[in-house]
């Protein structure tokens, strides 16, 4: 291995690292779905996470000139991703007290952790920029070729999914210690992250509506 691939591997591993522990809503579903379901459940969301992520890697390194071209396409996103958000913030906020048995593993459970991961990581626009802008440092500053770029990414993937099972893994070891009243509180602390993010994205197309 290059040095050249080496420093590719340790920037990108450090990069995807520290947007893992960003404290967004995709960090507060790892813990609320951890605690409330097990260490699986956030392992299941990371992987929507992961799958997200490389999309959005694969159009902020190939452009997304391809993409059809919707009208207002921007408006319906934001909207929809606001009423997601303060509909998932409102469920956490206000369900009853959370059980502290785990729950028995039922058929599409896969599929609903992995939908509530993509979905939280895809309807944030913030991401897809990240991505955009990191591209954009290691074509214009680095001048890193596709091989680079692949290891880069590649490594980010990897921290990414790695610190998010830690996460979950760390959250479930815990759930031992927890009562009721703090499972309520951290799922209220979750609900309140996803109504906040929402209603931020209702302020953002309320304005450019005002404007």
């Amino acid at each position: 291995m290059t040095w050249a691939i080496l420093e590719a591997v340790l920037l990108g591993f450090s990069s995807g690292t520290v947007m893992c522990l960003t404290l967004g809503t995709v960090f507060f579903s790892l813990i609320q779905n951890s605690v409330d379901n097990g260490y699986r459940s956030g392992v299941k969301v990371s992987i929507g996470v992961i799958v997200s992520d490389s999309l959005f890697i694969f159009f902020a390194v190939f452009g997304t000139s391809f993409l059809p071209q919707f009208q207002h396409f921007d408006t319906y996103l934001r909207c929809f991703s606001a009423l997601l958000l303060l509909l998932m913030g409102a469920q956490s906020v206000f369900r009853q007290a959370p059980r502290i048995a785990y729950p028995k593993t039922r058929f599409g459970n896969f599929v609903y952790y992995f939908g509530t991961g993509f979905l939280l990581n895809a309807l944030n626009p913030a991401n897809f920029v990240i991505w955009v802008s990191v591209s954009a440092y290691l074509n214009g500053v680095m001048r890193y070729s596709l091989a680079l770029n692949a290891w880069y990414f590649g490594a980010s993937l990897v921290a990414i999914f790695a610190t998010q099972v830690f996460i979950s893994v760390f959250a479930h070891r815990l759930k031992q210690y927890f009562n009721e009243r703090i499972l309520t509180f951290i799922n209220k602390l979750s609900g309140s992250v996803f109504m906040l993010a929402g209603g931020y994205l209702v302020y953002v197309q309320l304005t450019k509506w005002l404007t």
